[in-house]
């Protein structure tokens, strides 16, 4: 047993993580879900000792991310297998010895089309200028997402695209674009670095991977208004948060300018989760969509982002939806169970109560297996498929 054989399997079963750590049995995630691996016989394998998994990881790491590794007591890296498959892995030292996941990187980038995706979001790849941010939890499908409108925009546009990422995940090939992907660690000090070089490499889309500190804001929304344009990710679970995430990272006296970089600059935030399909057939995405209208603009100008959900609610002419507008939607359309609209709204602090009665607003109001056996001859679970197989950053 080796890491390929494991990462190769977990992509046949449309798993989107491998786990290994020592002491515990190796674990696949399959839509949302953590599954052990069992044997093809159906008996569950040992736990992993120490030194197996220290050997399955340290095999493949060059010797300069053996070195990181063991300065820093944690790695991100990303690897290949031949053409057919990406990953994007994680090693730490844990209390029983090494960790590690690795997440699948689907080689093909689904369309906007393929994803369902609104066309307001898809709309936001032909803007000029501005930021696009993508936010949600870990493993809601962001980097899926921006993938495919990135992907749009080398498709359709003559430009110059930058990425930077940590690591690399989505490989575009140059299209009709010239497109440029680097990897801090790999190819730049940090997305700082990166980023304040990016503005001397005549681009015209760049994609920050992750909007993690003050430095790294602040040069994503320069690049904004310099009339570029910029996506950005951030581990916010709803736009108006999104927003207060961004101004509060700065000073108490220069929050007032940030805010009117912002409502200059700011093109739409789109908020994430993913969902398991009906009948257990993959999982979708449902989104918050926050256009920047004049309405907008002059919330973030005025520091009222608290009516920003209302503004949501009511702009649908502008393309905006609520999460739980876009949670009825999908139940409505059959590609949802209502219960998990229920969960999911009930997380919002919605009363059960509160979720039928929207349900009605929304129809008016919005537009039109416990183990996993380890074989490579058997076929993938049933209802084992989706487009968003693997969560994005």
């Amino acid at each position: 047993m080796d890491v390929a054989t494991l990462l190769l399997f977990t992509k046949e079963v449309s798993g989107s993580d491998l786990h290994l750590s020592a002491g515990a049995v190796p674990m696949v995630r399959v839509h949302g879900e953590m599954r052990k691996l069992t044997a093809p016989d159906g008996r569950e394998l040992p736990p992993l000792t120490a030194e197996e998994v220290r050997a399955l990881v340290f095999d493949v790491l060059t010797d300069t991310q053996k070195s990181r590794l063991e300065a820093d007591k944690e790695l991100d890296f990303a690897m290949s297998i031949g053409t057919t498959a990406r990953f994007r892995g994680n090693v730490f030292f844990q209390d029983r010895g090494v960790g590690s996941v690795f997440r699948v990187i689907p080689t093909e980038i689904k369309t906007c089309d393929q994803l369902g995706l609104p066309k307001v979001i898809k709309d936001l790849a032909d803007l000029e200028k501005g930021l696009i941010l993508c936010t949600g939890p870990t493993g809601s499908g962001k980097s899926t997402t921006l993938a495919a409108l990135i992907d749009h925009i080398n498709s359709t546009r003559r430009g110059h695209i930058i990425t930077v990422e940590d690591p690399v995940e989505f490989i575009h090939q140059p299209r009709q674009c010239m497109v440029n992907h680097r990897e801090v660690g790999r190819h730049t000090k940090s997305f700082t670095n990166a980023l304040r070089s990016a503005l001397r490499e005549d681009p015209d889309v760049i994609l920050v991977g992750e909007m993690r500190d003050l430095e790294t804001i602040a040069l994503a929304i320069t690049a904004a208004e310099t009339g570029h344009l910029v996506f950005g990710t951030l581990h916010t679970s709803s736009a108006a948060k999104t927003m207060d995430r961004i101004i509060n990272v700065f000073p108490t006296n220069e929050q007032a300018q940030i805010r009117a970089m912002l409502a200059e600059s700011l093109q739409a935030i789109v908020a994430q989760i993913l969902l398991p399909r009906k009948g257990g057939k993959g999982r979708v995405a449902a989104h918050e969509i926050l256009v920047a209208s004049t309405g907008v603009r002059a919330m973030i100008r005025e520091g009222k982002t608290f009516q920003i959900p209302s503004a949501i609610q009511t702009g649908a002419k502008y393309g905006m939806q609520s999460l739980e507008q876009s949670l009825n939607k999908l139940a409505m359309e059959g590609v949802i169970e209502m219960a998990e609209v229920a969960n999911q709204l009930a997380a919002l602090g919605l009363s059960r109560e509160d979720v039928a009665d929207r349900r009605l607003q929304t129809a008016v109001s919005v537009p039109g297996t416990a183990g996993m056996s380890l074989s490579r001859t058997g076929t993938a679970p049933q209802g084992a498929t989706g487009i968003y197989q693997r969560p994005g950053r």
